[in-house]
Parts: structure tokens; sequence; C-alpha cells
């Protein structure tokens, strides 16, 4: 079933006739499902699921009190939609799914798993560990996830000393000629010169996954059992290796064994809210090993209540969004009590029993005191962070002079830097500062290409004149806040910024002034940004390119203070895709030159030599040796990278 109608305002014989509150409530059924909240302008409002559509819509509308922030939603709602669904769970799943599709403003929303970070094994004939994010591959094994990029590099370091697995790349890996040093040094058993057989180098894998699992005991056995093999045959330096091994891993076991009292996988949870800004933080046990936490800030928390009601509306926001893709734990040790349908749900999706625990005990009650007070640190700072950022922007207004009319968290900045070496792989950048704080999904690279190598001033002609050349034709465009939209051009804007920063002085905003004043837009808001002596921050000037006097703001400046960290952002976001492009450009353009190597034998020379500098160590029996590359074509290959 799809409830829904059209506006609620008059409108024409033609239009749809005003939404019904009434009609639309009676007709719903007592049955699960997700209902939409809609304002008049068709934007969707709020997302939730119910277990009975009617009792749960008509709640919102009786005479009893609301709480602040659904009462100010419900201020604004114009219409509703219902959908039902076959059971609880997948109301839930539903509701998911349509908070991340519709990010409705009433929702609390989080930031997307994925961007946890995971061990990889690889699917290769010898195994590689290695740091991962992203989407999984079944070719490959992957554990977590993890926390931090600490913890996973902590946990290839433990298994390097234990397990001696390889790190390297399988390009490395393959063309390697004698050890390296971490076979020198025991942290490899060195697969790539055959030190280790197929067999053996499976072995320690499998008692590596053993190990990630939480089968602890296991592997101690087995090692035991090969030091003990080994003994028996007066292989002694075999032994002593499967000892130190030994060594090694009860050393961990013995710490772990105090931090997780005998738990394999465990999450906690805690949350925090104050002065309208909310935390959800995440402690991580795995495989018996507590790993650390991380802090979780969501978007359109505000309203929420600071007490109990409000902590378990964010957890169970956290546990929804968290657990949607991500591995579920069999025990989930939880800050407040959370809906039994919610459970029911996490136990269909992981195909396990899940357990939450609202009152634990003994260690798990320490990690949960620990949680909760992670989570009020780091909500403190955030809040303290703000408020300087806040302080910032205003000062910086208050300096440019800028109008009351603005609203300081809506203040737009747009900073540009151009990056090359000695002229070679030009590129240019484009920050975005607003709301408080960089945004980094509104940031743009430009390739700046048809100009002399080196000439900053055209650079900065061309990517302005990218950036903001559709505003001459609507100056008056669509304000739109949540940043530039993409486009073929590689990221037009959608409306001028309050203020243009450009990394440079006189010269470079002259420049940009002339494209400015051809494109018919106000150049009042350049400002440049000209390096004092040293380069040193506090003793930069500020340009501007309507004729005002420049400005020397001082060390002690709070709005310098901002202007430099978003030219130092841009400056960085463009020197490292100038790096990536010049490094491409190196690889791959000495093979474009030769007859015969298109981008696929290119890509697979690449792959397998790990690099230009590979191919050229390689000789003509090696190069010879990739898919698609004859006797001729290597000799050809040859000779034109070392003529």
């Amino acid at each position: 079933m799809s409830e829904s109608s059209g506006d609620p305002s008059p409108s024409p014989a033609s239009a749809a006739p005003a939404f019904d509150l009434k009609a639309f409530l009676r007709r719903l059924p007592r049955l699960p499902g997700v209902y939409r909240m809609y304002d008049a302008d068709d934007s969707l409002l709020y997302v939730g699921k119910a277990r009975d559509l009617k009792r749960r819509v008509s709640s919102y509308f009786q005479k009893t009190q609301q709480s602040p922030r659904v009462a100010h939603m419900l201020q604004r709602v114009a219409r509703l939609e219902a959908s039902v669904t076959a059971s609880e769970a997948e109301a839930l799943l539903l509701e998911n799914n349509l908070i991340k599709t519709g990010r409705p403003r009433y929702n609390i929303l989080f930031r997307d798993d994925k961007s946890y970070p995971m061990l990889r094994l690889s699917g290769h004939r010898f195994p590689r560990i290695s740091y991962y994010r992203g989407g999984v591959d079944r070719r490959h094994q992957y554990f977590g996830p993890f926390p931090s990029a600490w913890a996973v590099r902590e946990s290839i370091h433990l298994l390097q000393k234990v397990f001696r697995l390889r790190t390297c790349e399988d390009s490395v890996f393959s063309n390697r000629t004698r050890a390296c040093l971490l076979h020198q040094i025991d942290r490899c058993t060195g697969p790539c010169v055959g030190a280790v057989d197929e067999a053996g180098y499976a072995s320690d894998v499998g008692a590596a996954v053993r190990f990630l699992r939480g089968e602890h005991q296991a592997v101690m056995g087995e090692l035991e059992a090969k030091m003990l093999a080994a003994a028996e045959t007066m292989h002694y330096e075999e032994a002593a290796v499967f000892r130190n091994r030994m060594s090694a891993l009860s050393r961990v076991l013995e710490q772990q064994s105090m931090e997780a009292g005998g738990d394999v996988d465990v999450d906690v949870i805690a949350a925090s809210i104050q002065s309208g800004r909310a935390c959800v933080n995440l402690a991580m046990v795995r495989g018996g090993r507590h790993l650390g936490d991380k802090p979780h800030f969501p978007v359109h928390a505000g309203g929420l209540d600071e007490g109990e009601s409000g902590r378990r509306e964010l957890i169970e926001a956290f546990v929804v969004q968290h657990y949607d893709e991500g591995q579920i734990p069999p025990v989930i040790v939880g800050g407040s009590q959370v809906d039994p349908d919610l459970i029911r749900s996490l136990e269909t999706r992981a195909g396990h029993p899940v357990q939450w625990i609202r009152q634990p005990q003994s260690h798990r009650r320490r990690w949960l005191e620990q949680a909760q007070k992670n989570a009020r640190v780091a909500l403190a700072r955030l809040l303290l962070e703000e408020g300087s950022s806040q302080a910032r922007t205003g000062e910086l207004m208050r300096v440019l002079g800028l109008g009351q009319e603005i609203d300081p968290s809506g203040l737009r900045i747009e900073c540009f830097d151009i990056s090359h070496t000695a002229g070679e792989a030009t590129q240019a950048s484009c920050v975005v500062y607003e709301n408080h704080a960089m945004q980094r999904g509104a940031y743009r690279r430009f390739n700046i290409g048809e100009i002399v190598g080196g000439d900053d001033y055209a650079a900065m002609r061309q990517v302005l004149t990218r950036r903001y050349g559709e505003l001459a034709a609507t100056p008056d465009g669509p304000d739109d806040a949540s940043g530039p939209s993409k486009s073929a051009s590689g990221g037009r804007a959608t409306r001028l910024p309050d203020i243009v920063l450009i990394d440079g002085g006189k010269g470079q905003v002259s420049a940009a002034r002339a494209v400015f004043e051809e494109l018919g837009l106000d150049p009042a808001v350049l400002v440049g940004v000209a390096k004092g002596e040293g380069r040193k921050v506090g003793l930069e000037t500020l340009v501007f390119a309507d004729g005002r006097a420049s400005l020397e703001l001082g060390r002690e400046s709070t709005a310098l203070l901002l202007i430099a960290q978003i030219r130092d952002e841009a400056h960085r976001f463009a020197i490292t895709g100038m790096r990536a492009r010049r490094a491409k450009t190196r690889q791959s353009s000495r093979l474009e030159d030769i007859e015969g190597v298109g981008a696929k034998r290119r890509q697979r020379l690449l792959a397998r030599f790990g690099g230009l500098r590979g191919i050229m160590a390689a000789s003509v029996e090696d190069l010879g040796s990739v898919e698609g590359v004859s006797r001729s074509l290597a000799e050809r290959i040859y000779r034109a990278l070392h003529g």
C-alpha cells in the first residue's frame, strides 16, 4: 500500500486536491511499514518505521505534548505517505534505505560505514596482508572493521612478527631476485625467493586467520606441536623459530586476556548529547583484542532531548545505519535500551543470535564507562572547535566589512591555488569553506592545459573562467548551499561565493579581476593572500581587487588564522593532485610513444613490473613474458627505453 496526496495549498481544478489528514489516517492499516513526511515544497522531512502504521502515525497528531524537535517538524508537514512491508525487519531495512537516499532533514544521519578501515588477506597464491578501505571483493578475505588506521597497522605488525606474512605489492613480489630486509629481520618467510614453499606459507596463513577469528589457544597449540616436532628431529634452529613465535604470541594473549576477559567479538556503543550536538562513540573488540574506539558525529541531531530518550533515539539511529552492511558481532554493549524489533532485525541480517547488554558487569562495564567518558570528551572537543571556528568566521566578516545581511554560518569562501613542477602537470585546486568548516565534498581539481608551462597567471585565468563562466549568463543563479554541482567542465559553480581567495599577490589578483570583469561578476569578492617574508604564517598581506588598500592583520589575528587555514588546505589539495598527475604522466608517456603499445599492453606492463622503472630494468625475455607482448615488440620496447 502507498498513500499520498498533492499540494495542500489552494490550487486550480486541474491540480491535485488538498491533503486530507483525517482521511489519510483513517485509511492507514494496522500493519508494519514505513511512513514519510513532506513539506509544502515536496522536500522529504522525516522517514520512520512502525510496527503498527495506524497507531504510530496517529500518535503524532494527538493532543499530548510533543518534544520541541517533533513539534517543529510537524509545523512544516504538508503531506504524508505510507508503505506497508511484509515484516518489521523489512520496514527497518526500507527505512534505512530511504534515509540514506533521501537524507531527510529531521532524521539523524551518520557517515557511511564504508569509511572504516579493514585488514585484507589477498587471494594470491601467497596471500598478502594489507590495510584496506572500500567495498569488498569475494576473491579476498577481510577482517574488521577496525576503529582506526592505527589499529589495522598494529594488527599487521603483529601478524608479521608472529606469522611472518608478506606485505609487499604483487608487482614487487613477482620481480624479486633476492629477499628483502623484512625477511632478514624475521618479519617475512620470503616466499618471493622460495625460502618457504606454498604449503608452508598456507599453514602460516591459516594460523593467522584463526588468530584473527579469536582461536588463540588452537593457534598456540599448533605452534607448540611444530616446535616439539622440530626438536625431536633435531632441527633446533627451526624449533627456536617456533619458540620465538610462541613467546611473542603469549605476550599478546596475556595482555588481551586481561583486556577482553574471554570475549571474542564485541561492540560497545555510548552516546552523549549537549548544546544541540551529539556524539556516538563505538569501541570494538575483534578476535579477543580490544582495538580502541571511534567517535561519530551525526548531522540533523539538533533538538534531541539530552536525557535517556534522546540517547536511545541516537543509538537506535546509529545501530540501523552502522550495521546496514557491516559485520554484526554476537554481543553489543549499549548505553541505552533499544527496540526489541531492532535486535531481531540484526539477528536476521547476521544469521546468528545478537545479545544486547544494557547493564554490563565486570570488564564489559569498564568498557562502557570508558566509552561514555570518551563520547563526552569527544563532544566537548567538537563544541570547543566549533566555537573557535565560529569566532574566526565572525572576525573575518568584520575585518572584510561584510554586512549583517550575511549569516555567518552561510558564509561561503572558495580558495584557489595553482601547483606544478617546473611547469609540468599543472593543476589548480578549489577548496570550499562553509558552515564554519571545510566542505571536502565540494572540493574540485582542474587540469590546466594549453598554456605555457609555469604561467601561473594564465592558469589562474583558465580555472576561474571554467569555475564561474556559466554565472555570466545567470548572475543570480540558484543558491545551492550544498556546494557546486559536478559537470563536464570539471566543477562549475552554482552561485558566486561571498569571498574568493587567491593564493598570490597583486599579479594573481589582477589576473582574477580581469576574468571577473570579462564575465560581468563583482570583483569585490576577490581577495589575494600575498605571502610575507620567509613565507611565515602571520606575515601575509591581503590584496583586494576593488581598489581597497592592502591589509596586514598581524600574527594575533584570528581572521588571518582562518585565511591561512583555508589557503594551506587549497595548497595541500593542489599539490597532492599535481603529484598524482605527474606520476601518471611520467609512468605512461614514454610507453605511449612506442608503436604497438596501446592502453591494455601499457597497463599490463605497468602492473607486472610495478612502474616505468621496473619496465626499464626488465630484460627482453622478461618483457616478452607479459601477455600480449611478442618477442619483436619486446625488443622494440627495450630499444625505445634504452636507445
